[in-house]
């Protein structure tokens, strides 16, 4: 399918309702400050990490291999719009975003007019290079924040996610951390919840539903973002570890990571991302949804967000570069 066949095909019913205003103090919102930044403490151990069976082995799912992590404390939900509106009115923090001026849109969530003029990769033309998009506009510009502030914040770029977890006395978690934490209880299930996508019809995390990347059916009640505390959380209480956006780790990422240990790779050029996000379809990036995926974006790539970790024996998208960024192999 080319790019004019997706843009003709968008429907203009299917774009979700983003506010008009474009930035908006964070203490105006003290309940979705105060009531989405809890941690859970975990206690650590060893568990089974990656999979023996991955669908994809140049991911660097494989093989499982039991893994130690110490004990730590991880936010329960994705950072939101709300709590990274505080850091960025206390610190006057400018993103890479920002700074460059740009960032990729869904093209579905775009006006004809906008997705027309607006530049996309050739492989995966969903994307549409957007003028002034950000995390205060992620919709770009005329779009704003108002009724998405309990929502993850999204164009932020892995060192974006990194200066906040540093504000708020915490760092990324370590692709380690993160699975350990992300599957929960269970031990060598596909999902946080289990082997099935949606148990007995119940739908666990949001993604896409419908004919990629045309139609979104929302079956599971969200076109765009959902809300960071929406869905079941997992055994150890956290939400949205699967599906919604993804989410930056501390790792450089590898495709041999078993090789690395628990503390991840050397320096390289890719940053590790995990979850999937709302986008990921069964027929298309089914493997972006099981809790031992892993993917690889540079360190200012865009649409991932993040959540914030804190050791206890001792935190969208990345940001536009000069050029287009190369994103054909993205699933997000």
């Amino acid at each position: 399918m080319g790019t004019g066949q997706i843009a003709d095909e968008v429907r203009e019913e299917a774009r979700p309702q983003i506010g008009e205003r474009g930035r908006h103090e964070a203490r105006e919102h003290p309940d979705a400050l105060r009531r989405y930044d809890a941690m859970v403490e975990l206690p650590g151990g060893t568990f089974l990490m990656g999979t023996d069976t991955p669908s994809r082995p140049a991911d660097g799912e494989g093989p499982a291999r039991e893994v130690s992590v110490r004990p730590f404390l991880i936010d329960a939900y994705a950072v939101s719009n709300a709590r990274f509106a505080r850091f960025a009115e206390e610190t006057g923090y400018v993103t890479e975003t920002e700074r460059i001026g740009w960032s990729y849109v869904f093209a579905s969530f775009l006006p004809a007019g906008v997705r027309r003029v607006s530049p996309r990769p050739e492989v995966t033309p969903w994307w549409c290079a957007v003028t002034g998009a950000d995390w205060r506009h992620p919709g770009g510009p005329g779009t704003g924040l108002d009724g998405l502030w309990e929502h993850p914040v999204v164009h932020l770029s892995w060192n974006d996610a990194a200066a906040y977890c540093a504000w708020a006395g915490a760092r990324l978690a370590t692709e380690a951390e993160w699975e350990y934490a992300a599957r929960g209880v269970l031990a060598g299930k596909t999902y946080p919840w289990g082997d099935e996508l949606t148990p007995g019809g119940e739908h666990m995390c949001n993604i896409w539903q419908g004919h990629f990347p045309v139609r979104n059916l929302a079956e599971d009640g969200y076109r765009g973002t959902a809300p960071v505390h929406a869905f079941p959380p997992n055994g150890h209480g956290l939400h949205n570890v699967v599906g919604n956006v993804w989410e930056w780790c501390a790792d450089w990422w590898s495709d041999t990571p078993h090789l690395s240990g628990p503390a991840g790779p050397p320096a390289r050029n890719a940053k590790v991302m995990r979850g999937g996000s709302y986008l990921c379809h069964v027929s298309y990036c089914d493997r972006d949804l099981r809790d031992q995926l892993l993917l690889r974006r540079p360190p200012d790539r865009r649409r991932v967000a993040h959540r914030c970790l804190d050791r206890l024996c001792g935190p969208l998208i990345a940001s536009a570069r000069n050029r287009l960024p190369d994103i054909g192999n993205s699933r997000m």
